[in-house]
């Protein structure tokens, strides 16, 4: 199995935020939920809202240009 870099996805208390995505976005979204959740062992896979908030911030924290710009604000 391939190692996936999103690990096990924290629950938190969520703010609504609503956003449109391509179809072939949200098609990966579901792919990548399947396989993240046999990668993790969870019983069945996740919504696409849900697996994509860590993935945003996974994402946002590796951004070294953010990290920076943040710093400086």
């Amino acid at each position: 199995m391939s190692r996936l870099r999103l690990g096990p996805i924290a629950d938190d208390k969520p703010v609504k935020l609503t956003i449109e995505v391509p179809g072939r976005l949200h098609r990966d979204l579901l792919v990548y939920a399947e396989i993240h959740a046999k990668a993790t062992g969870l019983a069945e896979a996740l919504a696409p809202e849900k697996i994509a908030v860590p993935m945003i911030e996974r994402f946002i924290s590796a951004d070294r240009g953010f990290a920076t710009a943040r710093r400086q604000r």
